[in-house]
């Protein structure tokens, strides 16, 4: 198999896992995955009231600043976070969760970890995949 080829059964399992790791989210706890990554971050975050400024979570997310601000207007929105400005440098914006938020994210743990155990499990049945499915659980 060329490396190309490789990296396409990789890039198709990833997208596979994280579509059904969202549908379950969103049906399931009405969070897409991208807010419940963030709230997962918030939630081992070591700042105080377990915060990351803006910009350390648009970094741990992958994200560029608009689009994590977006993502934060919308955990805002639902209760989830909340904003604080940083006392040392007042250009600095902080979000940290929310009691509802660290509710939110706990009830959701299990769907996710349930959710990417039976993706993994249903791709590894797929022969395209099998070894990418492999790969992966040496590493986990």
């Amino acid at each position: 198999m060329s490396r190309e080829e490789a990296w396409g059964r990789l890039v198709a399992l990833h997208a596979r896992i994280e579509g059904e790791l969202g549908k379950a989210l969103q049906r399931r706890h009405g969070l897409g995955l991208s807010e419940y990554r963030a709230l997962d971050h918030l939630s081992r975050a070591t700042g105080k009231n377990n915060s990351l400024r803006i910009q350390e979570l648009a970094e741990a997310l992958e994200l560029n600043q608009s689009s994590v601000s977006r993502l934060v207007a919308r955990l805002e929105s639902a209760g989830l976070s909340e904003r604080d400005i940083c006392e040392d440098d007042r250009r600095g914006i902080y979000t940290m969760l929310t009691e509802t938020g660290r509710k939110s994210f706990e009830d959701a743990e299990p769907t996710y970890q349930q959710t990417l155990e039976q993706a993994l499990e249903k791709a590894e049945a797929d022969p395209q995949l099998k070894a990418a499915v492999s790969a992966f659980r040496t590493l986990s």
